[in-house]
């Protein structure tokens, strides 16, 4: 058996165990949040599946497969209609006028790289890029711009509710968190559109956050198992964007801007 061929099972073996456990932290997260009083089904099984369509395009994202941009719309499209259902407009518009955008423009730039719907050895057919170290600078530059820009923006609506009296107390270091994933989900996207191999520090990041955040919930007991159940599918994440991160080296290795 050929070292490439060596590497192709285990990748295999490696999707399956992460799309496994995925799947399984979403449905019991579904079957928790079913037990919740008025809840309303539809919209639950229809976030749940917006959710596993979310699953299969990380890892197809971390195997360089162009399909990820079929599956990341479902997600978003979802994601677009909850949100919108629920109220929460600030999330609706980023994901309507933003992240859905980003996946025709994400296929189109996976397409001009070469990336086909079967990859063959982890993704080789696409030509994934580097940033330069101008473009790093860029992209630190807005990162940090656009947290604390988005910091004062939260920080002056939870000003605004307490107040108001809606709300007893302004949590900071929430909003700051907040700010931080938020401005490094539209990072990540920007340059996984773009097909920048970079994008697997920012996933790194986001999901590490996320980890953070839910390990506090779980110390503290709030949320119950549904907080343990999200830490656990979080680290299943953080297990994807390390996977993407060694194919994604090994791809913009071999191949040449």
């Amino acid at each position: 058996m050929t070292a490439a061929s060596k590497g192709n099972r285990f990748n295999l073996a490696f999707n399956i165990f992460l799309v496994t456990g995925m799947l399984v932290a979403v449905t019991i997260t579904t079957i928790f949040k079913l037990q919740q009083p008025g809840v309303r089904t539809f919209m639950l099984l229809l976030a749940a599946f917006g959710s596993v369509m979310g699953v299969v395009n990380t890892v197809m994202s971390a195997n360089g497969n162009i399909l990820t941009f079929v599956f990341g719309f479902i997600d978003v499209l979802i994601g677009t209609i909850v949100y919108l259902d629920n109220g929460i407009m600030g999330n609706f518009a980023l994901h309507a006028f933003y992240f859905l955008p980003m996946q025709f423009i994400g296929f189109w730039q996976w397409s001009k790289r070469g990336a086909k719907v079967r990859s063959g050895e982890e993704g080789a057919h696409l030509k994934a890029r580097r940033l330069t170290g101008r473009q790093w600078a860029w992209l630190a530059a807005g990162i940090f711009i656009g947290i604390a820009a988005l910091y004062l923006i939260l920080l002056y609506v939870d000003g605004a509710k307490l107040a108001a009296g809606k709300i007893d107390s302004v949590d900071k270091s929430k909003i700051l968190l907040d700010a931080v994933v938020m401005i490094l989900n539209i990072a990540g996207q920007v340059l996984m559109s773009l097909a920048f191999m970079e994008q697997w520090y920012i996933w790194l990041l986001v999901n590490i956050s996320s980890i953070s955040l839910w390990s506090v919930a779980v110390i503290n007991g709030a949320g119950s198992g549904n907080a343990a159940v999200m830490l656990i599918k979080y680290v299943f994440y953080l297990l994807n964007s390390i996977n993407g991160l060694r194919i994604w080296l090994s791809l913009s290795k071999r191949r040449s801007l």
